[in-house]
């Protein structure tokens, strides 16, 4: 009783700040070795004592530390909080660091659920395959369902040859290409035109730099393009897509003696 009476009004001891704020004294101590929250006063008797200001630097401590921060990055982002504007500053950069979490853990949480889709799918153990949709989902890659069409021994080619900078570059081209089919088509542009036979040129370029000039692996693409196992939206884009694509490669291959059919018999 008698140290409770030697506590000045508006101050708190270490026991009541750790029961308030739910952490131990051991950590109250611990903060103030660090630097991070160091008593505002001592009483008569030595004990450490705390205001209500401590309190909102404790809280913003505890929040940058469930945020992940090292209590070395949170002493460099304490500031002084004697004004209303630096509370806000504060807690401003606060809710800013919350949402950056909130949007990384949704992304995470998408991720994963579609890796979990894929694995349940390819119902195999595969975890080359499991690594290559990984890459693909941290690349944002839209097509990343696409690699358990693959066969192992196509998989292990296509590492060879690209790496994840390529890869990047690659579907960029692609997803360009496709979008490009579908505005010539929309526009009624002809197949035979210097523009279509443009785009067509440009098309089969880009599937010589996937298979690399590989005949069995333009063969297995040309089958797997068969399949009916891919998703409605993916071959509706394709089916608009390919009603450009197919004239114009027709052409083209008509006007330079390629005969792809052949190619990836052989």
């Amino acid at each position: 009783m008698e140290n409770n009476k030697a506590i000045p009004q508006g101050y708190m001891t270490v026991g009541e700040v750790a029961q308030k704020m739910e952490v131990t004294a051991r950590t109250l101590q611990y903060y103030d070795k660090m630097g991070l929250l160091s008593p505002s006063a001592m009483s008569d008797g030595g004990r450490r004592l705390y205001t209500d200001k401590d309190i909102v630097r404790l809280h913003q401590i505890v929040s940058l530390k469930h945020l992940g921060f090292s209590l070395d990055d949170i002493r460099d982002r304490l500031i002084p909080l004697d004004t209303p504007a630096d509370v806000a500053e504060i807690l401003t950069e606060q809710a800013d660091i919350i949402r950056q979490k909130i949007a990384s853990l949704t992304e995470s949480l998408s991720k994963i659920t579609a890796l979990k889709t894929e694995v349940l799918e390819i119902q195999s153990v595969d975890f080359k395959k499991y690594a290559d949709i990984i890459v693909n989902l941290e690349m944002n890659n839209d097509f990343y369902w696409l690699i358990k069409h693959f066969d192992s021994e196509t998989l292990d080619d296509i590492r060879t040859r690209f790496d994840k900078e390529s890869s990047a570059i690659f579907l960029q081209k692609f997803q360009q290409l496709q979008d490009d089919a579908i505005r010539l088509q929309e526009e009624n542009v002809p197949a035979e035109s210097q523009k279509g036979q443009q785009f067509a040129r440009d098309y089969w370029d880009l599937i010589m730099e996937f298979t690399g000039g590989d005949a069995t692996l333009l063969s297995k693409l040309m089958q797997m393009g068969q399949r009916d196992a891919f998703s409605q939206e993916w071959t509706q884009k394709q089916a608009k897509a390919n009603a450009f694509i197919e004239p114009a490669l027709g052409a083209y291959f008509l006007h330079s003696g390629i005969d792809p059919v052949q190619e990836g018999a052989e």
